[in-house]
Formats: C-alpha cells, structure tokens, sequence
C-alpha cells in the first residue's frame, strides 16, 4: 500500500504545489508518518490554518506542502483554508480510494467500493474482480461480477444462480452469507426479479429454487409458470450441463415429494410428458404409459423406438437406460412377428426365412431380457415381460417349430440342400484357405453356442472396427446338436462314432478336450502346421508371442466357451442372454488381437446353437412319452441315445447313417422345442435338438482391409421458410443423410444459436444421430430453440445455428456446420414464451 500511495502523491505534486489529504477513517497516520517525498514539506492541519495559509503563501511561496488532517474533510463553511483546496489537489487515500485505483475505476464508481467494504477485505477477491471487470463495464455490471467473485462464478448472473444452486444442493451457505455481509443482497434479489421474474416481500434463494423447478415444469408443458422465459432457460442449461447434474438430481428428488409431482403426473398423457425430464418421476410414468399403450398396441412399433431415442436427452436416462432399451426391443420383437409370415415350404425354404428375418424375433427377444434383467427393475416391465414372454413361446418359437418338425419329419437323412454341413466345414472352409496356389494361414475360432442371431450381432461389431470387413453365411449342425459332435464335426473328420456315454471319435481318436482336438487336426493336410488352444490362453498371449504362434503355424484352432458354460448349470442358465453378450465382446477383442498378431483369415463359428426361454416352462413343455427300447445309454433334455430305440410319439428316431455317423446307437429328438425330463438339469436353456436355433449355425468370414473404411453419417440443417428469427424460440429440422451401418455410424453433436462475436444467445442441445431406418423421414429430427435474454442485444443482427463436434475426449468443440438466421425481433424475450 505505501509504495502505491507513494506513486499517487508524486503524480499529484508533478502538477501541484500544495496537497491535501484527508484521513476520515482514521487509519493513514502511519502511511502519512511513513511516507518520504524529496522536497515536499509534511504538515498536520490541527487548528493551525491561518499559520500554514501565511506560510505556504507568504513565507515560503515555492516549498511543495503535504498537509494531513486526521478526520474528515471539514464542510466548505468551516474549512478556513477552502481556497487555498480549490486551487490545488485533494489526495484520497482512504482504504476505498486505494482499492477503487486498484481496479483501475474512476472516481464515479466509488460507491461501488465503499457501500460494499468487507468484500474487499480480501486480496483473493480483488485479484478476481480485476480479472473480471471490462472496460465499458457499468456500475451495475461490476456490482453483478462482485456477486459472481461472491459465490466463485465466471459469469453473468446465470452463472450465479448455477453456483447457488449447487451450493443450495450441497447444503452449503457460504455464497449467500457472503453477497449478505458484503452489502449485496439488495442488489442481488433486485436482479433475480428483473431476470427471471421472481418476487417476494421475503425473497428466499430456496424459495427462488423450489419456483424455478416448478415454473420450468409447467413450462415445459404448455402451461404459465410463476417465474419468466429466462428462468426456463436458465434451467435448461443448468439441468443439462454435466457439471451441474449431481446438483439437479439432488434438488430435483427433494422438491419432486414437496411438489408432489408422484401424483401430477399420473394425470398427464405420453404427449405432454415427453418433452419432460425435471423429475425421475416424469420417467417412471413415461415407462408405464409405454408398457401401457404397448400392451393396448395404441401406440406403433415406429413410435415407441423414437420416444425411446428421444429419452436419452433425459437426465436420468442413465437410471433407466435398459429399460427404454427393454422396451425397444420389445417393440422391435412386436414389429418384427406382426410382419413374419411363419409357413415354410421346405427346410431349405424354412433355413433360408430363419437367416433372412425369423432370427431377428430371436434377437430382439434376447435383448429385451438381457436389459430387463440388466435394469434391476423388472417390476416396471411386469406386464410387458408377460405379453412378450407368451407371444414369443406360443406365437413364435412353437409355431414356427412346428412348422420346421413338418418339414423334418418328411427327411430320410439329415442333410438340408444348399446349405453347408458342419461335417464339411473343415474340408470346405478352414482347408480352403490352405488350397490356394499360395496357400494362406488361416484361424478357426469355435464358440461354444454361438447361435446365428448371436454371431450376427457380432458382425455388426466386428465390421463397426475400421479397416475390418466380415460376413455370414448359415451352416447346419451336426444332430444331435450338442457339444462333443459339434466339436468333433469341425474337425477334419472320419467315421464320426457316438458312444453310449455321449462322446464322440473320430478316425477312431477320441476328440474330447484340446489336446486330442489338436491330434485330429493335424489329420487334416499332411505337412500342415497345426495348433489347438483355448481363446483365453491366446489373448494371455503377449504381442510377440502371438506373432511367433501366427509365424510358427498354419492351422489354428481356438475354443472359446462363454454362452455354454453359463447356459449349461441350472443356477446359472437365467445369465445367459449377459453371457451372449459378453461373447460379442470377447470376439471383438479377440478378432482385433488376432489381426495384430497377422492373422488376416478368420472363421467364426459354433458346435451347436441353443433355446431359451426365461420363464419356467410348463408341463405342456415337456414330451409326453418316455423313450423305451432295448437299452437307453444316454439322454438329456433334447435327445437321447440308445440301442433299438423304438418310434416314440412326440419324437423324430433316427439311425446314425441318416444322421451321417457311424456306429449302432440310435437317436431320439422330440419334436419342436419340447423337452424330457432330466432331474437336476436346466430346462430353460438346452440344445441338442432340431429346432432351427439348435441347428442354424454362423459362419462368419472376417478380414482386414488395407484402406480405413469407417465415417460418421453426415448431418444437415434444414430451414423451412425464410432464414428468419422474430420470436424467442424457433424450430429447425436436422436431417441426417445417411442410415447407420457399421460403416457408417452415428455422429454427435452440440447444437446452439451464437451471435457473430460467439456469445451463445439460446440454450443447448446435445444430440445422438443414429438412426437406421433406410426411410429419409424417420431420419428427420425436430429441434426447438429457446433464446436467452442476452439476443436481445444482437436484435435486426445476423445470428448462426451451429452444431459442433467434440475433439476426441477433449472438452473443446469443432464447427461442424452452421447456417445462418436473421434475429428481427419486435417484443422482449419475457413475452415469446
């Protein structure tokens, strides 16, 4: 402080003669006694004014005098040396001069200072103010920058309120105790009205949030709210910044009781909550109002996939994430079995319907469940989960097996035309890659139950992989479609031979486990190196040693076991729908460190497929005659094996040359998905049956291209109309031109409307573009736009919609189009909404 009262006194004695400086607070004795200036005389004024008078101006009429009175300056009748003031300099140096030259204020602004002092008790607080205060900055807008240094805002007023808000959420005083103790609480409640329209005889900042959430509420829905516009938007960006979501969820759920919002919504339709997320109850009730008119089928398939899509802008979609994607699929798997013709005129006929459509009723089955289950609130999806459930046994899984049983009961052999066998695979598929003139390496990965609508999820992963390419193509299973057969089937293979205690040889070798599978391989193509190993082993591998296996052989076999081994235990067969997704996940990474590893040939495929139905099944699910014959060796609840079976109602019986084996034993199948009765054993998950999802099996052929083959769908903003803005919202259209693949996926962008300078005059959106319909108009999406009282100075100005792209996982954003609007507004933003 005293070098700066130092540097003040010297400019005004560069100009004057004679200083005054007058201590009123009583506190520059010390800086006075401190100060020591060449030349100028230090005088106390102490009822000595007619002495100083006659010897500034008479005695020594050339000597420079600072002349310190301790007390205020006295008023113009009793101040004897006035004159002698008015023609010289008043030197303030009380403690609000000094902190008002600090900020660099003129003299007009120091009743923001000294009607404010303890703010400026802190230098932490000046530094800030500084840092915040502008040139063409008005009284009000420093007092407003002294409320953001208050509460540790940034900004302008909204980012106050944010601030509080948080604060008010964190049970926490200190911003409000502190704008009280500095003076500003006037200042403050008079701002509040004036922004968002909030009045009281006692304003309260909980009173002003618990108005705020309930404003923006009835808002959002149509309806006239106590507070303005602005407020509405302020409380959009707040709700919607992820900074501020913890702050949102916590008041949100205390005021959601105090308003009772429970019971509010309950009165609203699907329509006037959609546009809704202020509290978790608006979500709860748009779930049973979708379990609801999807039951009544009220509402089409399309409609409830998009208010789905629309919900991930809720802020708790997170909470409720696999129940809308529950509800999805559900209505996926109505659409798709409303559309499914179930007749088939031949097996080859049924295969190819099943690979083209039927299997997506399957996977839209399995999804549902998998995120029901995921959700831990199934209650929420009780009676969805029932009509789903009974539409999926009786209307699908029943009807369209027992049209596949017409069809396999007219077969002398197992062996459907046009189709590749599993019995061939090695032969036709693996072996190929060795037939070329420049025989390539190749890598077989068998995964233990990958049903077909399993591997064609993990197409669609495996080709969202950038310079990665796949494709998939049906096999038939060997029946009985169980493990030790399956595995034996894709091997090289020769007089295939069931015992009677379920294994399997072949070329008389037993080929149970991986030690023995990799001794038939190598059966396969003399000078062939060959290797046989577990999935997990491989991806223990570290990057050389992968390398060295792909340079060291030529055949790999790699047994992955994710869906069977969870499937297969009675206490773990409910998991199985997670464990088929864990399967996707673990093929991806597999194929990608296979590829690293050199390997660019890749062949997925599976010993057998499975069925699955989560609720326990009932007697009408199990065959009714018992299998008898001369000796039963082995059954479980799809098939069993035996000597002189007998023809059994309700079961296929075939002899091992129709079925393509050697040896003796018989087979029993039931018929359609029914099962026997095993003790102990899981009855909600089986396979070794008939059924089209025990025996269509994926092939899929992954490689590696060169290029990089992956994009993001392109967007575009539509404007109908003239390019003009003349209320306080507008809506566009963005259009996004083309559907995702795997390819081509989606893309995600913030969405805002800025004045040329950049100042974002409209609340934010952040948007998912994903959609894949091939149909342009369910790829159209709706945006409305609310303007913030700050457009009002860009008003008969050019204004630009941008939408931005985040660089990677950076918090900065690139344009990535705009368009530009004109802003001709006649009306104030509090009356356009």
């Amino acid at each position: 402080m005293s070098e700066r009262i130092h540097a003040g006194l010297e400019r005004l004695f560069e100009e004057h003669r004679i200083v005054f400086w007058y201590d009123a607070a009583g506190d520059m004795r010390t800086e006075f006694e401190t100060v020591d200036l060449a030349g100028v005389a230090k005088v106390e004024i102490a009822n000595n004014e007619f002495g100083l008078k006659y010897r500034m101006l008479r005695q020594e009429p050339k000597q420079k005098f600072l002349l310190f009175k301790d007390g205020p300056e006295p008023a113009m009748a009793d101040n004897w040396l006035l004159d002698v003031q008015l023609a010289t300099a008043v030197f303030k140096a009380d403690q609000a001069a000094i902190w008002l030259a600090e900020l660099g204020l003129p003299a007009q602004f120091e009743t923001v200072v000294r009607d404010h002092m303890e703010f400026y008790r802190s230098s932490a607080r000046i530094e800030a103010l500084k840092r915040l205060i502008r040139p063409a900055d008005q009284k009000s807008d420093v007092l407003r920058r002294m409320l953001a240094v208050c509460v540790g805002a940034e900004g302008e007023l909204d980012t106050v309120v944010e601030e509080l808000l948080g604060q008010l959420a964190a049970g926490r005083e200190d911003g409000l105790k502190l704008i009280e103790r500095a003076n500003l609480s006037e200042f403050f409640w008079t701002q509040i009205k004036n922004a968002y329209g909030y009045t009281s005889d006692t304003p309260d900042f909980e009173d002003f949030a618990i108005t705020l959430f309930q404003s923006s509420y009835l808002m959002a829905m149509g309806e006239d709210g106590a507070l303005n516009g602005e407020a509405r938007l302020i409380f959009q960006r707040w709700k919607n910044n992820r900074l501020g979501a913890e702050a949102f969820g916590a008041l949100s759920a205390e005021y959601q009781d105090l308003l009772k919002i429970e019971a509010d919504v309950k009165g609203r339709s699907l329509k006037s909550l959609r546009p809704v997320d202020h509290f978790e109850a608006t979500d709860r009730q748009i779930i049973r109002l979708l379990v609801d008119a999807m039951a009544s089928q009220t509402v089409s398939a399309s409609e409830v996939v998009k208010i789905t899509r629309e919900r991930r802008q809720s802020h708790w979609y997170a909470t409720y994430k696999d129940i809308y994607l529950a509800i999805a699929h559900a209505a996926e798997f109505q659409q798709s079995l409303a559309e499914a013709n179930l007749t088939m005129s031949s097996p080859v006929d049924g295969v190819k319907r099943y690979v083209t459509t039927w299997f997506k009723i399957d996977q839209a089955y399995r999804k549902f469940i998998h995120h029901m289950q995921r959700s831990g609130q199934a209650s929420l999806l009780g009676a969805l989960f029932e009509s789903i459930e009974n539409r999926y046994t009786t209307s699908f899984l029943l009807a369209v097996n027992d049209a596949w049983q017409d069809q396999i009961a007219k077969l002398d052999s197992w062996n459907i035309l046009g189709h590749a066998q599993q019995r061939d695979f090695y032969l036709d598929q693996a072996a190929e890659f060795r037939r070329l003139k420049t025989p390539q390496k190749v890598v077989v990965i068998v995964s233990d139950a990958l049903r077909y609508e399993v591997a064609e999820e993990c197409l669609r992963e495996i080709r969202k992989l950038n310079r990665f390419d796949a494709e998939l193509t049906p096999m038939i299973s060997a029946l009985p479609s169980y493990t030790q057969l399956g595995m034996a089937a894709l091997l090289p293979n020769k007089d295939l031979t069931i015992a009677g205690d379920g294994s399997v040889t072949s070329f008389g070798m037993p080929t149970q486990g991986t030690v023995n599978r990799e001794k038939v391989l190598g059966l396969g193509r003399p000078g062939d190196r060959v290797k046989a190993m577990k999935a997990s082993e491989f991806m223990d591998l570290r990057a050389d040693e992968g390398k060295a296996l792909f340079r060291d052989h030529d055949v790999l076999y790699l047994y992955h076991n994710r869906i069977d081994v969870v499937g297969d235990k009675l206490a773990t067969e409910e998991r199985v729908f997670e464990a088929a997704e864990d399967a996707i996940e673990d093929l991806t990474k597999l194929v990608r460190k296979l590829t690293s590893a050199n390997f660019s040939n890749i062949l997925i495929t599976a010993d057998h497929g499975f069925l699955y139905q989560h609720r326990e099944l009932h007697e009408t699910d199990f065959s009714v005659a018992d299998p008898t014959g001369d000796e039963i060796l082995f059954r479980n609840r799809r098939f069993v094996i035996g000597r002189g079976l007998n023809e059994t109602a309700g079961m296929k019986k075939f002899a091992p040359e129709a079925l393509g084996l050697s040896g003796h034993l018989d087979i029993l199948i039931p018929n359609s998905i029914n099962r026997l009765r095993v003790k102990g054993a899981g009855s909600r998950f089986v396979h070794g049956g008939a059924t089209l999802q025990e025996v269509v099996i994926p092939v899929l052929r992954v490689g590696k291209r060169r290029e990089e083959d992956v994009g993001k769908v392109e967007v575009q903003i539509v404007v109908s109309g003239r390019s003009l803005i003349s209320s306080g919202q507008t809506a566009v259209t963005l259009y996004q031109a083309q559907p995702v693949s795997e390819k081509q996926q989606q893309r995600v962008l913030r969405a805002g409307i800025y004045a040329e300078d950049g100042t974002l005059i409209s609340d934010e959106h952040m948007l998912t573009f994903d959609y894949t319909s091939e149909n342009p108009r369910e790829r159209e999406m709706p945006i409305k736009f609310l303007l913030s009282r700050a457009a009002d100075n860009f008003n008969n100005q050019d204004v630009f919609l941008k939408l931005q792209e985040q660089r990677g996982k950076t918090s900065h954003f690139d344009d990535y189009t705009s368009h530009r609007f004109q802003l001709r507004r006649g009306i104030a933003t509090d009356f356009d909404f």
